[in-house]
C-alpha cells in the first residue's frame, strides 16, 4: 500500500516520513543542498505483515510535473500544513488535485507543531475545516518531527489502513523512473495500479516491446510477486541501448489494444474553461499537451461538470475511470480534473443525440457489466477491446457476458439485437438482389458480405451466413447463396445440352473451355453456346474466368483448395509455381491467378500471391 504526502514547499513533508520511517527521501544532491524535494522521493515502513510505502511529492510549483507524476494509483494521501505557517499556495493546489482525483481517504497533518502554541494549532484546525468543509470529517493529526509529538499516533492509525487496489484485473504498471544496474541490466520503477506480477512473468511494454521479469523489488524488498498497491522495482530483460524505456511508459500483463488520442471524460472545473481551450494533461506518470472540446455546454464555469472531448498531440494508453489532472495551457493554473468514460471516441457525429445519450448512459452505468451491455448496444466489438478498455481478464469478460446474456463468436463480442438486425439486412440484400436479377443463381459469400454488411467484421458475418444456412433460412446451390423461394434451372432442351457439355468437361480432365471451342466440338451455333454457358454459370455449374474462357465451378474450387494448401505451407505463390504445379500453360494460369484476385481469394504483392480470403471457396 502507498501513501503520497503533499503540501506547500518546506512544510516539512520529508522531515514527517523520516520521522515516521527513519528514511530520508531526499536522495538528489541539489535536494539535499537546497533542502526541498524536487522529484519524487520514496521510503517504507515495515509494520506488522506488511509495508507501508510513501512518497514525498515535490511542494514547489516549479516541479508540480513531478508531484503530479507520484499520484498515479494511490488510494490515500497525506496533506501535510505547518503550523508556523498554515495553508499556503501550493497546499491550496495539492488539495485541490487531490480532490479532483477523487483519493479515497485524504488525513491532514499539521506539522511543526514545536513552533506554534495549542491556541495557534486549534485556530488553524477550525479554519481548514471551515474553507474546506469536505475535510471536516477527515483525520486530523498534530505532530512534530522534532520532538516526536503525534508521530506514534499517526503510524499507528496509517498501519490500519487497507489496500483497495484491485489484485484480481490484469497487471498494469505506471513507470516513472529508468535505470541500468551493473550486472543486473534494465530497471523500472513505478506503481503497480492493478493486478500482480511474478519473476518470469512476460509482460507487454507500451513500445510494443515484450519483456520478461528478471527480479521484484516490492515495497523495498526482495520479493517472489508484486501487487497491485505496491511500490515495484521491476529487473526487466529490455536493453536500454535498443529500447527506449522512459518516465510514463507502462508495462502490462495484457497486449495493450492501442493507444488513444481521442478520447471522452467527465470534468470538473477549477477554472473558466472554453471550446478548444489548450490543456496540459496529466495521467499517471505522462505529461502531454491537449485541446479541450466540450460536448454539453460551450463554456465550463468553475465548480461545474460537464462531459468533454481530449485530443490530444501525443496518445496516452488509457482505461475506463482512470484520472487525470488538466492544467491551464500556459500550465500556470490547474483547469480540472476528469474521469475517462470513453477510451477510443469518434471523430464525427460527437454530439448527436444518439451519441450524448449513450455518453449519459455510460456515466450513469454501475458496473462494468452494465457498460458491456452499452458499448455492444448497437455494434461488434472485439474482446481484446472490451478486456482492455475494462481491464478484465478473459475469464472476466465472459463472465460478464454470459451474466448480461451477450454473445461471442471468436474475437467478436455482440448482443442478439446486433445479430437479428445484421441477419435481416442478409436476408433483405439477397431479396432485393433476386427481384433485380431473377435469372442469377444468387450471389457468392463475400460479395453478399460487401453488399449487406461492409463496414462490419467479415468473419462474423461470414458466421451469420453459415448460421442462416444451418438454419435452412438460405440455400446454396453450387456455390451461390439465395433464399430457399428462389430457383433458376435448366428446361429439357438445356439440360441435354448440359449432359453434352459436362461430359466435354470431364475428357479435358481439369482444363478450361472457351465457348467457341465447345460450340465447334458440339456442333452448336456460337451465339446459342454463350447464352448456355453464361446460364450455367448463374446456376453455379460453370465459371467464367475471363469474357467467354470457362471452368466447371468444381474444379476452380478443387484448384482453390490445392493453391490454399501450396500457400499455407511456402507463405506465396508464383505464377509460374502454380504453372507447374497444375500442368497448364502460362496464358491459362494466369487467367484463373488474376480471377482469385479478382475475386479476393488471393491478392497480388509483386511477384507472387497471398491468401486474402481464405473461406472464400469453402464450400
Amino acid at each position: 500500500m502507498i501513501i503520497v504526502t503533499s503540501g506547500h514547499v518546506d512544510h516539512g513533508k520529508t522531515a514527517l516520513l523520516q520521522a515516521l520511517t527513519g528514511v530520508s527521501t531526499a536522495h538528489l544532491p541539489e535536494e539535499k543542498k537546497r533542502g526541498m524535494t524536487i522529484d519524487l522521493g520514496y521510503a517504507y515502513l515495515p509494520v506488522q505483515d506488511k509495508i507501508l510505502g510513501f512518497i514525498d511529492v515535490p511542494g514547489h510549483e516549479k516541479f508540480l510535473a513531478n508531484m503530479l507524476a507520484g499520484l498515479g494509483g494511490i488510494h490515500y494521501a497525506m496533506l501535510i500544513v505547518a503550523a508556523d505557517e498554515g495553508v499556503q499556495a501550493q497546499t491550496k493546489e495539492h488539495l485541490a488535485i487531490l480532490r479532483l482525483l477523487q483519493i479515497d481517504k485524504i488525513m491532514l497533518v499539521i506539522t511543526k507543531a514545536d513552533r506554534a502554541d495549542s491556541a495557534q494549532i486549534d485556530d488553524l484546525q477550525r479554519k481548514i475545516k471551515q474553507d474546506y468543509p469536505f475535510l471536516a470529517k477527515n483525520p486530523f493529526f498534530v505532530t512534530s518531527a522534532v520532538s516526536g509529538q503525534g508521530i506514534a499516533e499517526l503510524r499507528e492509525f496509517l498501519t490500519a489502513l487497507a489496500n483497495p487496489a484491485d489484485q484480481s484485473k490484469p497487471f498494469r504498471y505506471a513507470i516513472d523512473r529508468v535505470f541500468t544496474v551493473k550486472g543486473a541490466g534494465t530497471v523500472v520503477t513505478g506503481t503497480a495500479f492493478s493486478g500482480k506480477v511474478k519473476i518470469d512473468d512476460e509482460l507487454y511494454l507500451s513500445t510494443g516491446e515484450k519483456v520478461r521479469v528478471k527480479n521484484i523489488h516490492a515495497q523495498n524488498q526482495q520479493n517472489s510477486e508484486g501487487l497491485a498497491g505496491q511500490r515495484l522495482a521491476l529487473n526487466i530483460n529490455a536493453d536500454l541501448g535498443r529500447s527506449l524505456i522512459e518516465r510514463g511508459d507502462w508495462l502490462f500483463s495484457q497486449a495493450p489494444w492501442g493507444s488513444t488520442d481521442r478520447f471522452t471524460v467527465v470534468l470538473n472545473a477549477e477554472m473558466q474553461l472554453n471550446e478548444s481551450q489548450p490543456v496540459h494533461v496529466y495521467h499517471a506518470a505522462s505529461h502531454v499537451m491537449g485541446k479541450l472540446g466540450l460536448l454539453t455546454a460551450k463554456s465550463a464555469v468553475k465548480n461545474s461538470e460537464v462531459l468533454a472531448e481530449v485530443l490530444l498531440d501525443k496518445p496516452l494508453f488509457l482505461a475506463h475511470g482512470d484520472k487525470l489532472i488538466l492544467r491551464s495551457g500556459d500550465n500556470k493554473q490547474l483547469a480540472a480534473g476528469a474521469r475517462v468514460l470513453e477510451v477510443y471516441s469518434p471523430r464525427r457525429h460527437k454530439r448527436s443525440e444518439m451519441r450524448l445519450n449513450f455518453l449519459t448512459d455510460l456515466q450513469n452505468a454501475q458496473s462494468a457489466g452494465e457498460r458491456l451491455a452499452l458499448y455492444l448496444r448497437s455494434q461488434a466489438v472485439s474482446a481484446s477491446q472490451l478486456m482492455w478498455i475494462e481491464q478484465l481478464t478473459a475469464a472476466q469478460l465472459d463472465a460478464l457476458m454470459a451474466e448480461r446474456h451477450l454473445a461471442h463468436f471468436q474475437e467478436w463480442c455482440f448482443n442478439r439485437d446486433y445479430q437479428q438486425e445484421k441477419i435481416h439486412q442478409i436476408l433483405t440484400a439477397l431479396e432485393h438482389y433476386h427481384a433485380a436479377h431473377s435469372d442469377q443463381a444468387g450471389l457468392g459469400k463475400a460479395r453478399l458480405y460487401r453488399i449487406a454488411a461492409l463496414q462490419q467484421p467479415e468473419k462474423l458475418i461470414y458466421h451469420l451466413i453459415d448460421q442462416l444456412l444451418a438454419d435452412g433460412r438460405l440455400q446454396q446451390s453450387r456455390g451461390w447463396l439465395h433464399l430457399p423461394t428462389h430457383r433458376i434451372q435448366f428446361n429439357q432442351e438445356e439440360q441435354a445440352l448440359w449432359q453434352r457439355v459436362s461430359a466435354k468437361f470431364a475428357e479435358q480432365n481439369g482444363q478450361a473451355f472457351w465457348v467457341r471451342e465447345l460450340a465447334t466440338a458440339l456442333n452448336v451455333e456460337e451465339t446459342v453456346m454463350r447464352n448456355f454457358c453464361y446460364k450455367a454459370g448463374n446456376l453455379g455449374y460453370l465459371t467464367a474466368i475471363v469474357k467467354d474462357r470457362f471452368f466447371l465451378t468444381e474444379t476452380v474450387y478443387r484448384y482453390a483448395e490445392k493453391i490454399k494448401a501450396l500457400i499455407e505451407a511456402q507463405g506465396a505463390i508464383s505464377v509460374n509455381q502454380l504453372r507447374d504445379e497444375l500442368q497448364f500453360g502460362r496464358k491459362l494460369t494466369v487467367q484463373l491467378t488474376e480471377y482469385f484476385d479478382r475475386c479476393g481469394f488471393l491478392r497480388r504483392k509483386g511477384n507472387f500471391h497471398l491468401l486474402r480470403d481464405r473461406d472464400i471457396f469453402d464450400h
